[in-house]
């Protein structure tokens, strides 16, 4: 999981700089739809991955 994170900064340094700060202006609402959807997003990956 690390190393998937890690790729944005390594590979796109400013433009991962510019997204957290867009990020910290977000409504705490928004940040739970945003996490939320990026559980889904992540367990759709996971089922895909055991079933493909």
């Amino acid at each position: 999981m690390l190393v998937l994170e890690g790729m944005m900064p390594f590979l796109f340094p400013s433009a991962w700089r510019e997204t957290l700060l867009r990020l910290v202006q977000f409504q705490d609402g928004q940040l739970r739809f945003l996490g939320l959807t990026l559980m889904l997003m992540g367990l759709l990956l996971i089922y895909l991955a055991r079933n493909l």
